[in-house]
């Protein structure tokens, strides 16, 4: 069952579509890694293998001149327009034709094409000339340091050797092989190599091997990331950061893909914690979402990432709080109070980012200290207050009060403490006619009628008693004749009415299981989901701070007993759900937590 605390054990994470880099360019030609043959091109036509003389100084490498010969180890790059070595030589209407005749059934005249068995010999044999190839480029590089000429046509090999590693994202079962014969380790030290573009596909590939779509069993991809960690990928990844021109498609690129596989790594919430205690990351982070605008793809992506490595580990919003990342996103945040994001765009993403990464700063008891230190209830009193501009921020600051008000995944001494400073500040702050009146309108979103609750809820639990902050709370219930009493109790009505259709079909679904079945942990959890759907949390809330003003005051009390008895309910209803709600809690709280409050307050429900 949920706890009053539920909100802030699940992160608010970013959705899970596929994410896509946007190019000015067609991304064909730019970014996306072909699926290479070894030692191939994207159509599989074959590059001879280089051999390195290292007393023969006169080798011909390069670009024009052509060989004399057929025999010269590397010849021109061709189709080299765009200053790069990817072309294939092949015009598209031509290459378009051969790849029909290729197509052809054996018995209009062309061979089927033979099958490559994707098994331990292949990656043996790919990996065994990936590093030929690597160790060739060094090779001549280190040899004809001063003439390109002479190591280009390695590195264009190189680079179509590199690609061809993206195959092994669609046969993750031999990613752990690939491991173990140290070409992850390899592809990870080329993230430092001289050419920025080699540099760009081994990131790319990495991307790719790493990413949630290539739906590796954990073990497989456990032994390549670990691979990877260990050749310093964390280090290579922020060193390239400072190289990489973004207004250049291809090292935009490169930043988009570096970030990818940071996101990818933050899956895995003891990865996520070694991420977040990487301060030249997060201060990287932090320096490329403050860019100026316009909001451009990488500058959101980059919130994103951040937000992710806070919500995956509450540890890390430590080290990001000595950098004082409270302050700097509040400041990104406040033009946001006279303004409104162009609709379904990255700013607007770029501005839930925001919201979501100080939301889950906030929720640690050092997070709320700094937040109210940085005047955040302040700003978030005025975006709530505004009315022609800055309507997008609303919600987002309704939700990021809700974190600073509770106590956060854990109650605990340090924690109330910090949740009862940030509730009388609240307070103080005139909040409360702005929540109030939010309270009062007629119709709210499922999520800002959860948020207002919640925040209800903790300043009854937080505030002190015999306090002036405390009585100004009960003052606005008891206003105009207990008229906010009314309003909850036709909310409960509301709440109660579409849980009881999904508890309905629930008993219904049961008269059809056998009991083994009833009990299957998995299904029980699907039904929760069902109920916390309907509004189960919303009527805790509310059942909640009805049950508080009961054993506050004796005219709120007799208001809920004649309000509810209108319908044949009475307090024995509110105690129930707050019974089941204790239920659902496992283990005992530290004092001052949640199952002895609610303990304390069924008392009263009599």
């Amino acid at each position: 069952m949920a706890s009053i605390d539920d909100l802030f054990k699940k992160p608010n994470l970013p959705s899970t579509h596929k994410r896509k880099l946007e190019v000015s360019h067609d991304p064909a030609n730019f970014y996306k890694s072909a699926k290479h043959s070894v030692n191939g091109d994207a159509k599989g036509k074959s590059h001879p293998q280089a051999s390195v003389e290292e007393d023969n100084e006169d080798i011909e490498a390069g670009p024009s001149p052509p060989p004399e010969d057929d025999d010269a180890d590397y010849g021109p790059a061709m189709d080299d327009e765009e200053g790069r070595f990817f072309g294939s030589g092949v015009e598209a209407d031509t290459q378009d034709a051969m790849d029909f005749l290729d197509s052809r059934d054996p018995e209009e005249g062309t061979a089927e094409p033979s099958r490559v068995k994707y098994d331990l010999a292949w990656v043996r044999r790919l990996a065994q000339n990936f590093e030929k190839r690597v160790s060739t480029n060094a090779t001549l590089r280190g040899k004809y340091e001063d003439q390109p000429q002479k190591f280009m046509g390695s590195e264009a090999d190189l680079d179509a050797d590199i690609k061809a590693l993206s195959i092994l994202s669609e046969h993750t079962d031999l990613y752990t092989e690939f491991a173990q014969l140290g070409c992850v380790g390899t592809l990870v030290n080329l993230l430092a190599h001289e050419n920025t573009d080699i540099a760009i596909d081994a990131i790319e590939v990495l991307s790719e091997i790493v990413d949630e779509d290539a739906e590796a069993e954990k073990e497989q991809w456990d032994a390549v990331v670990s691979a990877a960690l260990e050749a310093s990928l964390l280090e290579l990844l922020v060193q390239n950061f400072a190289r990489l021109d973004e207004s250049q498609d291809s090292d935009r690129n490169g930043v988009y893909q570096s970030l990818k596989i940071i996101e990818s790594l933050t899956t895995r919430s003891e990865l996520s914690k070694q991420l977040g205690q990487n301060t030249p990351l997060v201060k990287w982070l932090l320096e490329r979402m403050q860019a100026p605008p316009p909001v451009l793809q990488n500058t959101q992506y980059s919130a994103e990432v951040l937000s992710v490595l806070l919500q995956t580990s509450p540890s890390n919003a430590a080290p990001l709080l000595a950098l004082d990342a409270h302050d700097i996103i509040l400041q990104l945040l406040a033009p946001y109070r006279n303004k409104d994001p162009e609709k379904d765009s990255e700013e607007e993403e770029y501005l839930a980012n925001l919201f979501d990464a100080l939301a889950a700063l906030v929720s640690s008891a050092a997070g709320k200290t700094a937040f109210l230190s940085a005047e955040g209830i302040e700003l978030c009193r005025i975006m709530l207050k505004s009315s022609s501009f800055g309507k997008s921020c609303k919600p987002h600051s309704l939700r990021l009060l809700d974190h600073a008000c509770g106590s956060g995944p854990s109650s605990g001494e340090e924690a109330n403490a910090a949740a009862v400073d940030v509730c009388v500040k609240l307070v103080e702050a005139g909040g409360l006619s702005t929540l109030f009146t939010l309270f009062a309108k007629k119709k709210h979103d499922d999520e800002s009628t959860e948020h207002i609750l919640s925040i209800l809820s903790s300043l009854l639990r937080f505030l002190p008693a015999d306090s002036t902050p405390r009585d100004r709370v009960l003052r606005k219930f008891f206003e105009k004749d207990y008229a906010k009493v009314d309003k909850l109790i036709a909310l409960r009505r509301e709440i109660t009415a579409q849980l009881k259709a999904v508890d309905d079909a629930i008993v219904e679904e049961k008269k059809g299981l056998e009991p083994d079945e009833i009990d299957d942990e998995a299904r029980k959890e699907d039904w929760l989901g069902q109920r916390l759907g309907a509004g189960l949390f919303k009527l805790q809330m509310v059942d909640v701070i009805i049950a508080w003003l009961v054993a506050e005051d004796g005219g709120a009390k007799k208001t809920v007993v004649k309000v509810l008895a209108e319908r044949d309910e009475g307090l024995e209803d509110v105690k129930k759900t707050l019974l089941e709600q204790m239920e659902g809690i496992e283990e005992e709280n530290v004092e001052g937590g949640v199952k002895e409050v609610l303990s304390a307050l069924v008392v009263f429900l009599v």
